[in-house]
């Protein structure tokens, strides 16, 4: 009986203790142990369990200033979500179920720290600042105050950053565990602000507190990295050998080794021979097998500093097939090569081929590879053009040659590519030793560079070639086998022909790859329309070549010989005016005869706003000119409106001889017609328009300037018209009404530039959330292309252009008028299943330039702005 009385109060007491309202003394200690050791505890190993996992998927990239901290890959939290997941639910637990421990605000940062892991950034923020409020535990607060501070820095907003890096530095008691981390994260501060000096002196006192061996390994090597950009070789070569200390991964001792050398004795050593011999050796140690491309690497990039352009390529071309463990050292190696290439040789053909190789080794995310799309936007577009003329060339000489030379060309040309195709299997193939073993070993299909027929890939290739050569598309079988088969009924032999194609392929998929006789041939223009579109295409490459070699690349030279080939070949050319206009500027820059440009401009085109810009060469252009032309078109409209046709006149021409080349200058010349028609004859404002209608850009204004022009032409010139669908404007206003001018004012002191003969990009924004939901959307707009831009060759790609704003990029445009007309179709036309439709308002199009001040700002909201004021 005694035993179960003692029984029942032991129950009593776990009753009693296990409420989480009443604060006694045996209540609190309850809950304390089993909210530290239960919830709170294994909540708190799978949180650090994922952190381990996150920092032991990263990929290192030693060529590269390590990053203060590991960035936190979406992928591997994903792949945690239900290890996540749970310690969310016991942090909970820990919370509800022991209300009265002293473990409670410990639990509430563990469910912030699990928010910041799952990017869920709003939700980290309150659960940090309601610890920093309610917690009694000084360690906890400063715990959860440099957390804070990491998180205000990751969101960009340095105002509350440095609020708090001043409430902290006064803060007293902070453990040498919280000043490590205190430390490192005034580090990333540093390191997000592009401030060298500021990272050093903060890794340095992390230093002092800090007790890991292989993170003190890892922010030496970080201290050496940026010692030796700063030229500090001494102090570089101190930290090198630091990093060696505390057992750190084998690839970060091979970086830290190598560039203790190079600090210490290879970048000044004069013994040339002394450093080649040295990477030689690094290159035959067996132990960095899966590390040769960076030694080769890392050779070509000394060889450059020693001059030798020749060696270098060579060594970079062989880092690039060598084996190893980090692809984005194959992304900077072709990045290398696309540099050289352009600061060398200027070959932007090869600089965009390289760029593109690049950007396969090299993740959307990573911050190199927006520096790369944001090159090579202008290379995109320039070899477009430069592949365009070549090919178009090329068919127009072949049509002009009989069809027994046409034939005869292709065939060349088919055996040209049949042999170099055998060149490039032949280089890929590694020799071999010839010895005894070797031989032995062609038998048994062991050794791929064997003298043996069917282990010997280029001989392989060579025979299946000249097989095909000579019989054709022709199965291996017995002749037996092919004899009887024409006995089959005559229904047999397509389906027999169609197998025998597949397996001709199968059996030799080089051939697959070569074109036949009679798809080359269907190339070359036969009818006077396909010519015409050619040549037509031709006008425009050469026309947008000129501009891109004297806009983008600083080429005069080269746009002037592109330009002058436009102006001899397609001498009616509609581009005359502007071509004359760029041959003048490109003239005038090299010092050569620009006069002769201005004649022919005043000659044959007077009322060009061309003309008008290079009498008044020095006029002034940008937002100021803009505002200033704006204005002075309100006042000429004003007094066109008022009957006052001679003032309007006058208004116009001094505005134009001022402000040549703005915005408003089309509607300006417009209405200038539009004067013409009242104080001039039919014929002259007849020519006038139709010289518009063929110059202009903005087809609103085309559009308008076709309505005037309709009710003075005849019946045949109306029945002569092409049937072009134009944009639909409203048939009860009169022209003059759609050139009001008051949607001309566009935001003072933008930072934004007016140019729209620039190359324009066209970009889609949404935030990361909606980017996911949107998962069709590269698709959906290379099917989109595809149908309504087939030959305009646009492309796209995607980059975050910060950590709330991804962007979507479609390009190149050719200047700010094939951007708009793509916008109008996108805006009427394009659907994506999950883009929402307030996604899709936002986009827009933006010249190059403006695009590099954007990527700058990260102000969307102030590009918008200037954006809608020009073209909404």
């Amino acid at each position: 009986m005694r035993k179960i009385f003692g029984l029942f109060g032991v129950l009593m007491f776990f009753a009693v203790a296990c409420s989480s309202e009443r604060d006694t003394f045996t209540n609190r200690a309850f809950h304390n142990l089993t909210a530290h050791f239960n919830a709170y505890y294994l909540a708190d190993q799978k949180i650090k369990d994922v952190e381990t996992q996150v920092r032991t998927n990263y990929k290192e990239d030693y060529t590269q200033v390590l990053p203060v901290f590991v960035p936190i890959d979406s992928a591997t939290i994903q792949q945690n979500k239900a290890k996540l997941d749970s310690a969310r639910d016991m942090a909970s637990k820990a919370i509800e179920w022991h209300k009265i421990s002293k473990w409670k605000d410990d639990s509430y940062y563990l469910l912030g720290k699990i928010d910041y892991l799952q990017a869920q950034q709003d939700d980290a923020l309150n659960a940090f600042k309601y610890v920093n409020s309610t917690s009694k535990d000084n360690d906890l607060r400063h715990q959860t105050l440099i957390s804070l501070l990491r998180l205000y820095i990751d969101k960009g907003e340095i105002e509350n950053a440095n609020f708090t890096i001043d409430y902290l530095s006064k803060e007293s008691g902070i453990s040498d565990e919280n000043r490590y981390e205190l430390y490192r994260t005034l580090a990333y501060y540093y390191e997000v602000r592009d401030d060298a000096n500021g990272i050093i002196g903060a890794l340095d006192r992390a230093l002092e507190y800090g007790e890991d061996k292989k993170e003190k390994s890892r922010i030496n090597f970080i201290l050496a990295q940026l010692y030796q950009r700063e030229g500090l070789d001494a102090l570089a070569y101190d930290y090198y050998k630091r990093a060696l200390d505390g057992n750190p991964p084998y690839e970060r001792s091979f970086f830290a080794t190598l560039y203790a050398q190079q600090v210490a004795e290879l970048n000044a050593s004069k013994d040339l021979r002394k450093v080649r011999n040295y990477y030689e050796d690094l290159y035959k140690d067996p132990k960095n097998k899966d590390l040769k491309d960076v030694v080769v690497y890392e050779q070509a990039l000394f060889e450059e500093k020693q001059g030798d352009i020749p060696l270098t390529l060579d060594l970079l071309h062989q880092a690039a097939k060598e084996p190893g463990t980090n692809p984005r050292i194959k992304g900077y190696i072709y990045q290398k090569l696309a540099e050289i290439h352009i600061e060398e040789f200027k070959d932007y053909r090869a600089t965009k081929y390289y760029l593109d190789s690049a950007l396969t080794f090299i993740k959307a995310d990573d911050p190199a590879a927006s520096v790369i799309q944001e090159r090579k936007i202008t290379l995109d577009n320039y070899v477009f053009h430069q592949e365009r003329i070549q090919l178009n060339d090329s068919l127009i000489i072949l049509a002009e040659k009989t069809p027994e030379e046409q034939e005869a060309i292709a065939l060349a040309y088919i055996k040209s590519e049949e042999e170099r195709l055998i060149r490039e299997a032949r280089e890929k193939e590694q020799p071999k030793n010839s010895n005894i073993f070797n031989n032995l070993l062609a038998f048994s299909g062991r050794d791929a560079g064997s003298s043996f027929y069917f282990d010997n890939g280029v001989a392989m290739q060579q025979g299946a070639i000249e097989f095909n050569r000579n019989w054709g598309s022709r199965p291996l079988q017995d002749n037996w086998r092919r004899r009887s088969a024409i006995f089959q009924t005559s229904a047999q032999p397509e389906e027999i022909k169609a197998s025998e194609d597949s397996l001709a392929n199968q059996e030799n998929p080089i051939l697959a790859g070569l074109p036949t006789k009679e798809s080359l041939l269907a190339q070359i223009p036969t009818t006077p329309e396909i010519k015409e579109q050619i040549n037509l295409e031709l006008e425009e490459s050469y026309f947008e070549l000129g501009k891109l070699l004297y806009f983008e690349f600083n080429e005069p030279l080269l746009s002037i010989e592109n330009l002058e080939t436009l102006i001899r070949n397609y001498p009616n050319s509609n581009k005359k005016p502007e071509v004359y206009y760029l041959l003048f500027l490109g003239q005038r820059d090299t010092g050569g005869n620009s006069q002769q440009y201005v004649s022919r401009l005043n000659r044959e085109f007077p009322d060009s706003q061309y003309t008008f810009s290079v009498n008044n060469p020095n006029a002034a252009s940008g937002n100021v000119a803009y505002l200033a032309a704006s204005k002075g078109y309100e006042e000429a409209y004003k007094a066109y409106y008022s009957g006052q046709y001679s003032q309007a006149s006058q208004i116009i021409r001094s505005t134009l001889e001022q402000y040549p080349l703005t915005r408003t200058t089309e509607k300006l010349l417009l209405l200038d017609i539009m004067v013409i028609g009242k104080t001039q004859s039919k014929d002259r404002f007849k020519e006038r328009l139709e010289g518009y209608i063929e110059n202009t850009k903005d087809e609103s204004l085309v559009a308008l300037a076709k309505q005037m022009l309709r009710p003075l032409l005849s019946e045949e010139e109306l029945a002569a018209l092409a049937p072009k669908e134009e944009e639909a404007a409203d048939s009860t206003a009169t022209p003059a009404e759609n050139l009001t001018p008051e949607n001309l004012k566009i935001p003072e002191n933008s930072p934004y530039k007016i140019n729209d003969a620039q190359t324009h990009i066209f970009v889609i924004s949404m935030s990361p959330e909606e980017s996911e939901k949107a998962k069709n959307l590269l698709g959906d707009l290379e099917n989109f292309h595809g149908q309504n831009f087939k030959n305009s060759r646009l492309r796209t790609g995607n980059m975050n252009m910060s950590t709330e704003e991804a962007i979507f990029i479609i390009s190149p445009f050719s200047n700010s008028e094939t951007a708009y007309e793509y916008y109008k179709k996108f805006s009427s036309d394009f659907k994506s299943e999950g883009l929402p439709d307030e996604v899709k308002a936002k986009a827009f199009f933006i010249s190059i330039e403006n695009f590099q001040i954007l990527n700058k700002t990260k102000n969307m909201e102030e590009y918008l702005l200037f954006f809608r004021s020009l073209y909404q």
